[in-house]
């Protein structure tokens, strides 16, 4: 039964067919409901002619439905139309797996990398007793960003009839290729006890399973003959041909584990699909399969334009911490610490967040590509160029697995993976803030959940779960690393006062926490018997027996004037397995310096400090500067005269407030601040004349930036930073100078973030 565009299934309107298949027709429709694309999948009206197999119909997909992993495709809906059952789950974008492989072999990590993605979701639906039933590439569909999803679950289970023991060739079919005389392609997938009528259970999936390895890795069916009853008949009584003949490139031991998936018993075959997807992960050397944004603070943002002059005026420095340590505890040996400066690479000088992996061999940091997009980069310590990671843009907080092969990292709204070598990155699940993770050897990474505490999540993707409980005077927990055990970890647990901060030991078997360090406002690490943090700007060693969770001794400075990159206490330091310690220094120092448009300096103005941002007055006679403090932590809003070469202070709240604009009659300058506390920043003004007090212009829960004035003075544009879901959106508001000053948006979407509007 066909479809027209325009034809309504209750809240669903149809807008064009997208495919078609002995299981029925999928078409792309409208959920006018929730306003949102989805797919709608039309079954057989043969289903519901006998009323308990509509009702076991309605039953399975409720239980697919309830599936809840990012490797199976979400199930939203079930219903009839004109006796036709429907089925309505997300829209996809990409490809099945069937028009991927295309009679082609792919890459063994390629394949790994899908295989193990797949033998996650099988292993979540088996634990809720939901077989599959219909494996097979066409029922693998590969997205654009490379994220596995498992189509049509327990599809083939609802089409036979209660009670029948039909040849389960008679189930699910559907032709691979439209060619006369090709096989139906479910037959060539079913395990020896479907093919046999028997019943089946999730080791029936695993034989499947077995054959789309195959296929990946071979580019030809494992099972395949010129009719239905010889590919049946090889199932049940031959063995494939070896891999090796068609992809010499294949690892003995994967040949194995695919040999071990395709045993006839299933008594012999691997007993879960947990078990298999362990086995690929040990296979690659990696924790999880290969694989995507938490979305950048608005106060970090303008931070890390801070990231230019750190770069310049400091030296990326790496230290033997082990010898450091040995010197500074046994100073009667001749051990000392070794020293060396690691310079940016050539043309970089933004580079920051600079990460050493655990072996001591490379070390990662985030820093602009030749477009200015900020993304991963990966140096060998015994090379001088770097390389980028395409496909990281927007990329914060790295942070290495402990095999030291891959990378984890957070860009748009999301905690992702990436091999350090290249490849496509994979998202592992949302993420509220880019505030740290850490990865442990079981396949395990942590990582900050904003306001619920720690979060935890597989290496391999999933829905994350809370590890740590905040306390009543604390606002987030971040920064997490793993201590040797893999179970516990140290973190800072972020407060509104300085001294509420903490440095606390978590564990992943209960959400509770201790206190370790009271006051320490810093990112922590652990190295050699030692913990690691930034106490007043200074990187500090305190001994900590990792097996008794207790401080043993007082802390041994390492360096001063280390880098704070971002807010929220990121400060610039990491520290490998053999005790390779890396810090950026931060003297932050920069000079107001004129320049012509042919780029020739023409002079300086005011002596050398901590300036970020300035802005030129309407009649270029005065510039507002936004000067930070000593330790680089908040800032004010200072003016210069630049005829006179005199400044003065404009605001003094102990708090931040950055980023002045000039009204277009020069009279009053405008900023931001973060004063009011609880993560909001507010809009406010002051005359620049300094004469008076400074004035609330807006104030909201959102984070807000002011961007510039229109020229008639009456509107001001700012970017507002909205956190009241867990993606944020970042969209271009307007509000009145004068008047009800009521904010109005003038670009936002929930796909894309609006900034930078002038």
């Amino acid at each position: 039964m066909s479809l027209a565009p325009g034809t309504k299934l209750g809240r669903y309107e149809i807008r064009s067919q997208i495919g078609a298949g002995g299981m029925g027709e999928v078409y792309r429709a409208r959920d006018e409901k929730l306003n949102r694309d989805v797919a709608v999948k039309v079954l057989p009206a043969a289903l519901s002619e006998n009323a308990d197999r509509l009702r076991r119909f309605e039953q399975e997909a409720q239980a697919a439905g309830a599936l809840n992993h990012p490797n199976i495709l979400v199930v939203y809906d079930v219903g009839t139309h004109e006796s036709a059952p429907y089925v309505v789950s997300e829209l996809l974008e990409g490809e099945t797996l069937r028009e991927l492989i295309n009679d082609s072999p792919l890459s063994s990590r390629k394949a790994i990398d899908y295989a193990t993605q797949i033998a996650h979701g099988l292993a979540a639906a088996h634990e809720k007793g939901i077989v599959h039933r219909d494996l097979k590439p066409d029922n693998v569909f590969i997205t654009r960003n490379d994220h596995v999803k498992i189509l049509d679950f327990g599809v083939a289970k609802l089409v036979q009839p209660a009670g029948e023991e039909v040849a389960q060739t008679d189930i699910a079919t559907r032709k691979v290729h439209t060619d006369p005389g090709t096989l139906l392609g479910t037959a060539g997938y079913m395990s020896p006890e479907q093919a046999r009528g028997r019943p089946v259970d999730h080791r029936s999936d695993l034989f499947s399973f077995g054959a789309v390895l195959y296929e990946m890795l071979s580019g030809r069916r494992a099972f395949h003959g010129d009719s239905a009853i010889e590919t049946l008949n090889a199932i049940l009584k031959e063995e494939p041909p070896e891999i090796g003949t068609t992809n010499p490139q294949i690892s003995p031991g994967l040949q194995r584990l695919v040999w071990h998936c395709l045993e006839k018993s299933p008594e012999r075959r691997f007993q879960s699909a947990s078990d298999v997807a362990f086995a690929l992960e040990a296979l690659s050397g990696q924790s999880g399969s290969t694989a995507a944004t938490v979305i950048t603070s608005p106060l970090s943002r303008i931070n890390r334009e801070r990231v230019a002059w750190i770069a310049v005026s400091g030296l990326l420095l790496l230290i033997s911490l082990a010898l450091a340590f040995a010197h500074f505890s046994r100073p009667q040996t001749n051990t000392h610490a070794v020293r060396l400066a690691l310079t940016p690479p050539r043309n970089m000088t933004e580079l920051a967040e600079v990460m050493v992996s655990p072996d001591g061999l490379h070390v990662a940091f985030t820093a602009p590509n030749a477009e200015g997009k900020r993304m991963l980069w990966v140096r060998s310590l015994d090379s001088l160029n770097a390389q980028a990671l395409p496909g990281t843009e927007g990329a914060a907080s790295p942070f290495w697995a402990p095999d030291s092969r891959f990378l984890g990292f957070f860009a748009g709204g999301k905690l992702n993976k990436i091999d350090s070598s290249g490849g496509r990155p994979q998202a592992l699940c949302e993420a509220p803030e880019d505030r740290g993770g850490a990865w442990n050897r079981d396949a395990m990474i942590i990582f900050s959940g904003g306001g619920e505490g720690l979060r935890r999540v597989s290496a391999s993707g999933g829905s994350p779960a809370v590890v740590t409980r905040l306390d009543a005077k604390e606002e987030a927990h971040r920064w997490p690393y793993f201590l040797p055990d893999g179970r516990h970890f140290v973190f800072l647990a972020d407060a509104e006062r300085t001294e509420d901060h903490r440095i606390k030991v978590g564990s992943l078997d209960s959400p509770n926490s201790q206190t370790l360090l009271n006051a320490a406002v810093s990112r922590v690490a652990y190295a050699s018997g030692y913990l690691l943090f930034v106490r007043q700007g200074t990187l500090v060693a305190q001994p900590f027996d990792a097996d008794h969770l207790k401080l043993t001794g007082e802390p041994i400075t390492i360096a001063d004037q280390i880098a704070d990159v971002g807010e929220n206490h990121e400060f610039d330091f990491s520290v490998s397995d053999n005790g390779l310690l890396t810090y950026q220094s931060g003297n932050p120092t920069s000079q107001l310096t004129w320049f012509d448009r042919t780029g020739k300096q023409l002079g300086t103005v005011g002596e050398p400090d901590n300036y970020v941002h300035v802005a030129l007055s309407p009649d270029q006679g005065r510039a507002a500067v936004e000067m930070l403090d000593a330790d680089g932590r908040n800032g004010d809003v200072w003016l210069f005269d630049l005829a006179r070469g005199i400044s003065s202070r404009l605001t003094f709240d102990p708090q931040w407030d950055f980023g002045p604009q000039w009204s277009p009659d020069g009279a009053r300058i405008l900023f931001s601040s973060n004063r009011s506390g609880g993560g909001a920043v507010n809009l406010y003004e002051k005359p620049a004349s300094g004469a008076g007090d400074d004035q609330l212009l807006l104030e909201s829960g959102t984070a807000k930036f002011v961007m510039s004035c229109s020229r008639d003075g009456q509107f001001a544009l700012y970017e507002n930073y909205d956190y009241s879901n867990s993606k944020m959106k970042v969209g271009l508001w307007f509000v009145p100078l004068s008047g009800d000053r009521q904010p109005k948006p003038y670009l936002q979407s929930t796909s894309f973030d609006q900034m930078e509007g002038q």
